[in-house]
């Protein structure tokens, strides 16, 4: 779950190939990727969860705890103030109950002022020294591999001037 930020709305992803890096099924098997995008105004629909069930080649009771799974998963993704849920994989057990095995989660850095709790559970010790002292002076630092620094005001600039360096040969 993540916000397509294209459209403005909440979107689901979701593949039957779970268990494998989203890039490479992209590349390869582009048809097994899915989305289904939700209106923040109305929140996830039965339907859409009931969709994903079906997309995943569900039936029976497997069927009706995906659709539970999935609202729940999207209750939480909301009610938490995260930018995303990544699942991978997903698991159907073998009396048909659906359950995440691995999940990470990123917090909406601009919403931790209502999560005060989150600040506690932080692990420093998880990310990039780098990002973690430039955070803590206010700046926004993403380290990447290349060749070329940009210091940029916005996300649309950043991905602007990337586009233009890459054109130009830079990394």
């Amino acid at each position: 779950v993540l916000l397509n930020r294209a459209t403005g709305k909440n979107m689901i992803m979701y593949s039957t190939e779970g268990g494998m890096d989203i890039e490479e099924v992209a590349e390869n098997t582009p048809h097994l990727i899915f989305t289904e995008e939700i209106d923040p105004a109305t929140g996830l629909l039965g339907f859409q969860a009931r969709k994903i069930a079906f997309n995943l080649g569900l039936s029976g009771t497997a069927f009706k705890e995906m659709t539970k799974f999935v609202a729940s998963l999207y209750k939480a993704y909301v009610e938490s103030d995260s930018s995303m849920f990544e699942i991978n994989p997903v698991l159907k057990t073998s009396d048909d109950l659906i359950m995440a095995v691995d999940a990470k989660v990123s917090i909406d850095d601009n919403a931790l002022y209502r999560r005060r709790q989150y600040a506690e559970m932080r692990d420093l010790r998880e990310e990039n020294p780098i990002e973690v002292e430039a955070r803590e002076v206010g700046l926004n630092y993403v380290d990447l591999d290349g060749n070329v620094g940009c210091m940029v005001n916005g996300a649309g600039l950043a991905m602007a001037t990337m586009d233009l360096i890459k054109m130009a040969g830079g990394e």
